[in-house]
């Protein structure tokens, strides 16, 4: 087992990385922008030390600068989160190269996930379904419309090398179709640095279902079964659950055992989540891998009783997973809430500032991780997240009472937050019922007027 372990992140994921560290007794150090000087999360490390300016390309995106941290600080690891560098090959690939073990998949396996054509191109290989659509980026507007025409509108374009809403257009018809693609070209290459786009069939309302995966450097690779994150904005998740709701056991199976053939025909190492578009009729179409920890990764460690960010450690320690598919069961049911700093009501306008006052809900069953206390200030330079509300109960009714109970006890003053579009949901008969989609915060919770957005 690693004896230190440096964290290249911030904020919540920094923490929880911290806390694992401690329960394996682990050295840990942490690594800090100007804007983050003084927060209460970094004293929880054995070491804090300052890599740059507050801008994230001076910090916590600064590969040279976090690499010699590790040297001045003799670790042996380094984690990276999630966000900044977590899925940034060549970063996996310095890190090694440099005697510092990565806390991740290797390069090799992030590479070629990272495309998501190359991802489709193994997924096919493993026999995984793939949505229709282009066997990698389309090269002319002659080529896309051909393709268009044959999988039939409406398609989706979606940036090759990059995630999050950017580079993506939903194109229904013909006409629109050549001003779409270059709008999406123009917005991957100002966000990712490569223009490529390529082009699916366009699953109308489908569900995001997720399947974690764990795999160690023996060959031994497990799923620990679905969440589901449909309940986004702007392909922003808001609220994840485990497992995912509606879904039959034989597609679940069958969805953990598609994610373990990918992950085998990868090369992957260590955690990883494999994301899949469900549709009407509950067939699910493999969408793309995310190589790193996710933000909602609680929901699966409360039904499972797993600590992913300790198997994360372990698995990159050299160590095998101690155990198999069959002792994976899942007990229960759980939510998570992303609590941003942002105003739901201006069109989700960021809120940073100073927590005047804080009141975290407890009882059984509730976890609240965050790094933020009174007296803390929201720095205006990242990513707006300050904390993950997460339940677990005996069944999803219990978990939805128990999730409103929670979020009306938790208070946060001195900045917008999300809290009052959280507690909209959790009482909105769709959402309770289970029968909501990826476009159904947009289409009913705040149609497109009031959300500041384009049907």
């Amino acid at each position: 087992m690693f004896q230190r372990i440096l964290v290249a992140n911030r904020g919540e994921i920094a923490l929880r990385v911290i806390r694992a560290c401690k329960e394996l007794g682990i050295e840990v150090v942490a690594v800090y922008s100007q804007a983050d000087r003084g927060a209460p999360y970094l004293e929880q490390a054995d070491r804090a030390i300052c890599i740059g300016k507050a801008a994230s390309t001076d910090s916590y995106l600064n590969i040279p600068r976090i690499i010699a941290a590790a040297e001045v600080a003799d670790v042996q690891a380094i984690h990276p989160g999630y966000g900044f560098l977590s899925e940034n090959p060549s970063f996996a690939e310095i890190c090694r190269s440099c005697n510092f073990e990565f806390i991740g998949p290797p390069h090799e396996a992030i590479r070629k996930m990272g495309l998501k054509t190359e991802a489709k191109l193994v997924a096919n290989a493993a026999k995984v379904p793939c949505v229709p659509g282009s066997d990698g980026p389309v090269g002319s507007n002659e080529d896309a419309l051909r393709l268009a025409r044959s999988i039939g509108y409406p398609v989706l374009i979606k940036a090759a090398a990059g995630g999050g809403g950017k580079g993506m257009r939903i194109c229904r018809e013909e006409p629109t179709l050549v001003a779409s693609l270059q709008a999406a070209r123009n917005e991957a290459e100002a966000a990712f640095k490569n223009s490529s786009v390529y082009l699916e069939k366009f699953i109308d309302k489908p569900r995001h279902v997720e399947v974690q995966i764990l795999a160690d450097s023996h060959g031994k690779v497990v799923h620990c079964w679905d969440r589901d994150c449909s309940l986004q904005r702007r392909h922003q998740k808001l609220v994840e659950e485990a497992p995912a709701p509606t879904l039959p056991l034989k597609v679940r199976t069958h969805l953990g055992e598609a994610a373990v053939r990918l992950a085998k025909a990868a090369g992957y190492v260590n955690a990883g989540t494999c994301e899949f578009l469900v549709d009407a009729d509950n067939r699910f179409y493999f969408i793309e891998v995310n190589a790193r920890i996710q933000v909602e990764h609680p929901v699966t460690e409360q039904i499972t009783g797993l600590d992913l960010i300790k198997q994360q450690i372990r698995v990159a320690a050299g160590e095998s997973l101690p155990f198999s598919q069959s002792d994976i069961v899942t007990r229960g049911h759980s939510f998570e809430c992303r609590i941003n700093s942002e105003d739901p009501d201006n069109d989700f306008r960021p809120s940073p500032g100073r927590i005047t006052a804080l009141k975290v809900p407890g009882g059984p069953g509730v976890r609240w991780d965050s790094h933020i206390q009174v007296g803390y200030t929201i720095p205006p330079h990242y990513d707006s997240l300050v904390g993950k509300l997460i339940v677990h109960a005996a069944d999803r009714n219990e978990a939805l009472a128990r999730m409103r109970r929670a979020l009306d006890e938790l208070v946060i003053e001195g900045i917008q937050t999300t809290l009052p579009l959280h507690r909209r949901i959790f009482r909105h008969p769709d959402f309770i019922a289970g029968q909501v989609d990826t476009t159904w915060v947009e289409r009913v919770l705040m149609p497109a007027k009031k959300a500041g957005t384009t049907a």
